[in-house]
């Protein structure tokens, strides 16, 4: 066991015998083997033990493990914390409450002492249960892999490794050293406790089983480690695809082109799907199938719109040529987007450029004889420049934006007018971008919607002799 465990060490754990290495231990026989494991193979080993206050004896637990550290002149910390009401604040369930609270103080103490890793006691009895757990409440290839030796990052940390090097050891194994060693371990009534389902796994379903297939165990651990190695090949596409799926991320959201997911396997488009949530929710666990499906089908629809609700208060959001995983709080950029500051008029430059928000600029130039560009506007496709009569014009132009009940009678329509909000509807402008969209105006009329529609009062005509070319754009560097 001594032998394995070195290997697994330096080769699946990757760690060194240089740096001090946080050990958490409940005194119970898998931690305490672990403990004096990494202490006689000569790791900087700190002792580190949370109190949840769950039971009566768990002081007496704490005041062993201290006892114990002393004789083998080990360093020792202690935490404590009322997991029950922090159960009821965070809408946990006991055993989940316990897991995030102990595996809390446990990094916050790596990071204090600047610990390489930190170690905890799963065994490879732990693999199989943590894997069937999974089976029995749905789970794809990530949740039948079980634990790694090694994760990082983890959802307390993305510079401290989470490290199980016992994953390999059975708890046959792990009683015999304590023997072997007249080690004394603590025995947690708890585990005992058959209304939590991972007791009931242990000491009902693994045994019933067994009756049917001796070997399970072993064949499910072996099932999950060749699941794990072909999970690791399977995440090298995913890399790859992720640098084409995820364009900009910011606080609270991603932006991506979702239509680059529907090349992709289907595996790999609900592994990019996992990892967006992962990014925004890093301490979400249990992301269930039906939400990551009903992601899937939102993104890979060719005619997407509007927005779907995930899992964790994120949502998706497609809006134009563009897809974005947003929590509600987020503030999503507008820089894609033409904005003005105000429903009050700007007065625009004649024959030069309007700067408005984010680099945007609309340019309006001084009237030439309609004859001279003809074609330029008889065949323009554009919908982001515009030319307009020049004798129709009355009054200063301008830019603003939308206010409550603003109409246009759009091109093309014979005449009939219609509200600037359902106009922004039909061309598909973004709800969010829609209140301070540029509208463009002559005196107090509008008209020009920049993207949509330019109004029919101002259409060129075989009579028109002079018009104005309006356009609004974009400035980028050379860099982007």
């Amino acid at each position: 066991m001594q032998h394995r465990l070195t290997t697994i060490l330096q080769h699946n754990c990757q760690i060194v015998l240089s740096e001090p290495l946080i050990v958490g231990v409940s005194g119970g026989p898998d931690s305490l083997c672990l403990m004096h494991l990494l202490m006689r193979l000569g790791y900087p080993v700190v002792v580190a033990h949370y109190n949840h206050l769950l039971r009566p004896e768990g002081g007496e637990e704490a005041l062993r493990v201290r006892a114990f550290s002393e004789k083998m002149h080990t360093p020792f910390i202690l935490g404590s914390g009322d997991v029950a009401a922090y159960a009821q604040e965070q809408s946990l369930s006991l055993e989940e409450a316990a897991r995030e609270a102990r595996y809390q103080f446990l990094f916050k103490e790596a990071k204090r002492l600047g610990a390489q890793a930190v170690a905890v006691g799963h065994t490879a009895d732990d693999q199989v249960e943590t894997m069937l757990m999974h089976l029995l409440r749905g789970a794809g290839m990530d949740g039948l892999q079980g634990m790694a030796f090694r994760t990082l990052p983890n959802p307390w940390s993305a510079e401290i490794p989470l490290i199980r090097p016992l994953l390999s050891s059975w708890r046959e194994e792990v009683m015999a050293y304590l023997e072997e060693n007249h080690l004394q371990a603590s025995l947690d009534a708890s585990n005992l406790d058959k209304t939590f389902f991972r007791n009931r796994l242990r000491h009902e379903i693994i045994p019933n089983l067994e009756g049917y297939q001796p070997k399970l165990r072993r064949l499910l651990w072996r099932t999950a480690d060749i699941l794990r190695e072909e999970s690791r090949a399977l995440d090298g596409l995913v890399e790859t695809a992720w640098e084409k799926f995820s364009t900009e991320r910011g606080r609270g959201y991603l932006m991506f082109d979702g239509r680059s997911m529907s090349s992709e396997p289907v595996a790999v488009q609900r592994r990019l799907l996992r990892r967006a949530i992962a990014h925004l929710r890093p301490g979400l666990r249990n992301v269930d199938y039906e939400a990551v499906e009903r992601g899937r089908a939102f993104l890979i629809q060719q005619q997407r719109h509007g927005q779907c609700s995930l899992v964790g208060g994120l949502i998706l959001l497609h809006e134009g040529k563009r897809d974005w995983l947003a929590s509600w709080e987020a503030d999503l950029p507008r820089a894609s987007w033409p904005q003005v500051a105000s429903t009050s008029p700007v007065k625009l430059k004649i024959s030069g450029e309007t700067l408005l928000q984010e680099g945007w600029t609309l340019r309006a130039n001084a009237p030439v004889e309609a004859v001279t560009i003809r074609d330029q506007f008889v065949n323009n496709a554009d919908p982001f420049q515009a030319w307009v009569d020049a004798e129709a014009l009355h009054g200063a132009l301008s830019v603003r934006g939308r206010r409550f009940g603003d109409r246009l009678r759009p091109l093309g329509m014979s005449g009939h007018s219609m509200k600037i909000s359902d106009l922004m509807v039909n061309a598909k402008i973004p709800r969010r971008a829609r209140a301070a969209w540029p509208l463009v105006c002559a005196g107090d009329e509008i008209i020009w919607v920049p993207g949509c529609r330019q109004g029919d009062s101002f259409r060129v005509t075989q009579e028109t002799r002079h018009v104005v070319y309006l356009r609004l754009s974009q400035y980028r560097s050379e860099n982007g």
